[in-house]
């Protein structure tokens, strides 16, 4: 707001065992930040991220901390008020003025304002953070977080050591406003079925009555004005606005349009025409609906009948789009210390990888505004999903309570964006392991809220539902031997909302955050255990030694361990990504587990790294991403001497435009440079948004001379399409050696 002074304050932090009791001892603290991370650097702690330093860390989150800062600001004028403010608190917190309790809050989200006006400088203003929410002492799990809305990651998870936030995390500070400002601003629009013009709504409420006059701008993308109308304002402190706008501009996803946003700006007038406050806002125009596929209708189509699928499919401004991303989990432990560098790091290597939607597990907490404005500017869509995870979350009053307070808060804080397009309830709620249904009080409060103030977003109460899928995770099961790409091509679901395939960390990462006395050979104790290598949700995941050994025998140093297990998960994400692609149109998502991490994991399912180094499957996972893909469905990863090699061909197009007729040629090649030419298809031209199934190879294998080679699909009409996929041989007395050997499931 344009008029509004702002002034930061200078905080300490001390820690308490009760909250009727005063810090000893206090600190420098950062702000936004941690407590931990401020105690953690004022003992000197090492990092919490490498070896198994984070377990100092236990129990900090039991204690009341308390920031304090003096007061020091302008003197106000006769028509000035005094505010302070705080985007966000982790978790239970109070604002106390000089001992006076002026504000309790429980929750992350919802802002903290307290008016401050007649405080003199000096005064003591203190933010007391409770401890964290635990339903029960112990055990020391994720189900301590089922009966509150901290993100339940932080209590544990495959990913995720237990470590337990808390601070203010958001922006705060002093601000000095007009005694009449502008206190809420919303803006709603609705298109015509054609998208030729917008009815735009506005409503805004003052902090109190001004005889003076409401302005409202709308500039184009280029900065060109739209309109500009004027209201009078007088003894009513709410107002209402109506407007209309001709062929506007729409937004898009990168990859079906330009994502184009207009500016919103409001200002609030005195009598003589001065602006006294003001609000600016992006929008983007835009319609999202869910809607079924075709023919879903159709199913069930024998009796007894049961209920079709639930829509999954987006559609954006009248146009289905098959969505291509991740799930994001949040890049830092510590939310306080999210940053908008990191975030266009990480969302630009998510745009170049072809993605176009990404998933915010309920499990983690919410983004910062940069974040969302990011994604707004990059045509990137964000499934947002509020703070609910595996969990069964009780249907109490004083729960409930909270969960009304923080979702109000983060729809109202969401709602501007265009590049949200659909809430969701939490992850995974309708599963055994969290025995939470339709009729749970906390999804008919959620879906409740969402119709109020966001209606013409899309609801799910959870993922998945019926029809959509998630898993597998792993490359290989060694329990049952079935390849992920096989399980993806005997299925058959509406979305793919969570599929993952684990690698190792790089030899640089797993440097940094394990001693070298433990590097060779893994072992599942230590810092390879606490980093999430082994024992997380079996034996040998997230490291799988035993499924790379029966691929390519025991790893001889750490080198070679982490070539293998990333070639596997850079195949095996390919394989899954064009398999759900395939499957479109009765398919319509394919979202892998998971994009990021939130600190150094020396084995994940992850294609970034922490901070945000990409690794090797982010490439692949972008080449099998490409609009236009000359893709192969391979049933199986090691081929033998004599067999039959039989992929399938095919031409997939998630583009908004037709592709004219283009040859495909499809060969081998191995290490040493032999070529074996396999088939060249004439494919016929595709519309806009269409896969071409293309004919099967079948050629029988001979030695080959090399452990691995490549099916090359070469397209010379399109080289933009072209395809590689590395794939193992085994000669014939090999392959039946392999057959017979029994596999460790763990090196100890």
């Amino acid at each position: 707001m344009a008029t509004m002074k702002k002034t930061s304050l200078s905080w300490r932090v001390g820690r308490h065992p009760a909250r009727s009791a005063t810090p000893t001892a206090w600190m420098p603290a950062t702000v936004p930040g941690a407590v931990q991370l401020d105690w953690a650097h004022a003992e000197e702690w090492p990092p919490y991220w490498q070896g198994e330093n984070f377990r100092a860390y236990d129990g900090l989150e039991d204690f009341y901390w308390t920031y304090e800062a003096r007061l020091e600001f302008l003197d106000l004028a006769e028509d000035e008020r005094l505010f302070f403010v705080c985007g966000g608190v982790d978790y239970h917190s109070e604002v106390v003025l000089n001992g006076k309790v002026l504000l309790e809050q429980e929750g992350m989200y919802a802002p903290l304002e307290v008016e401050l006006t007649g405080a003199r400088n000096g005064d003591t203003l203190q933010v007391i953070v409770h401890p964290a929410p635990k339903s029960r002492p112990a055990p020391p799990d994720r189900d301590q977080a089922n009966s509150s809305c901290k993100p339940a990651v932080s209590y544990g998870w495959d990913f995720h050591p237990r470590l337990i936030p808390l601070g203010i995390w958001q922006e705060t500070g002093l601000e000095i406003r007009q005694a009449s400002h502008l206190r809420t601003v919303v803006l709603d629009y609705a298109l015509t079925d054609d998208f030729s013009s917008a009815t735009l709504s506005l409503q805004v409420a003052l902090s109190q009555p001004i005889k003076g006059g409401l302005r409202w701008t709308l500039l184009s993308p280029l900065g060109e004005i739209v309109f500009i109308e004027e209201q009078p304002t007088g003894p009513d402190q709410t107002f209402h606005l109506q407007s209309s706008v001709a062929k506007p501009q729409l937004w898009w996803p990168h990859d079906q349009g330009d994502p184009a946003l207009h500016i919103l700006r409001v200002e609030l007038l005195d009598a003589s025409g001065n602006t006294l406050d003001s609000h600016e806002q992006r929008v983007g125009f835009r319609r999202v609906r869910l809607v079924m596929a075709p023919d879903q209708w159709k199913w069930p189509n024998v009796f007894p009948l049961t209920r079709s699928h639930p829509p999954i499919t987006l559609e954006i401004n009248g146009r289905s789009i098959f969505a291509k991303g991740a799930n994001w989990v949040s890049p830092e432990i510590f939310p306080g210390l999210l940053a908008r560098e990191t975030y266009v790091t990480q969302l630009n290597l998510a745009k170049s990888a072809h993605m176009n939607l990404l998933r915010l597990w309920g499990g983690a907490p919410a983004q910062k505004k940069a974040f969302y404005d990011l994604c707004d500017e990059l045509g990137l869509m964000i499934w947002q999903e509020f703070p609910l995870a595996c969990n069964f979350y009780a249907d109490t009053p004083a729960y409930l309570r909270v969960l009304d307070s923080e979702s109000r808060a983060l729809i109202a804080k969401l709602k501007p964006h265009p590049s949200l397009v659909l809430w969701c309830g939490g992850n995974e709620l309708f599963n055994h392991w969290s025995r939470m249904t339709d009729q749970s009080l906390a999804l008919r409060l959620l879906g409740s809220n969402c119709y109020q103030l966001d209606p013409a977003r899309p609801f799910l109460p959870t993922s998945p539902v019926g029809g959509m899928a998630h898993g597998h995770y792993i490359f290989r099961d060694p329990k049952t031997g079935e390849e992920s790409w096989s399980m993806f091509q005997r299925s058959h679901n509406t979305a793919y909302c969570e599929f993952g395939s684990a690698s190792p960390a790089s030899i640089e990462v797993l440097r940094e955050i394990i001693p070298e006395s433990e590097l060779f050979p893994p072992k599942p104790v230590g810092s390879w255990l606490a980093h999430h290598a082994f024992g997380v949700w079996q034996p040998t995941s997230h490291l799988y030694l035993d499924v790379q050994e029966y691929y390519f025998g025991p790893p001889e140093n750490l080198e070679q361990l982490v070539e293998r297990g990333q070639l596997l998960q850079s195949e095996g994400y390919k394989g899954l990504y064009e398999e759900a692609r395939r499957q479109k149109p009765v398919a319509s998502m394919a979202l892998c587990w998971c994009l990021n991490e939130p600190w150094p994991t020396a084995a994940n399912n992850n294609l970034i790294a922490w901070p945000s180094r990409p690794k090797p499957a982010l490439a692949a996972v972008g080449a099998s991403c490409r609009p236009l893909l000359a893709s192969a469905r391979i049933r199986k990863f090691v081929w033998n001497e004599g067999e039959i090699f039989d992929p399938e061909l095919w031409w997939l197009n998630d583009a908004p435009h037709a592709i004219p007729p283009g040859k495909m040629e499809a060969r081998l090649e191995t290490a040493d440079g032999q070529r074996y030419p396999l088939l060249t298809w004439e494919a016929p031209p595709l519309e806009a948004n269409t896969n071409q199934a293309g004919p099967h190879l079948r050629w029988k294998i001979p030695n080959l001379g090399n452990e691995r080679f490549d099916l090359v699909l070469s397209t010379p009409d399109q080289p933009e399409a072209e395809s590689r996929y590395t794939l193992l041989f085994r000669a014939a007395q090999r392959a039946e050696t392999a057959t017979t050997t029994v596999m460790n499931t763990v090196v100890v």
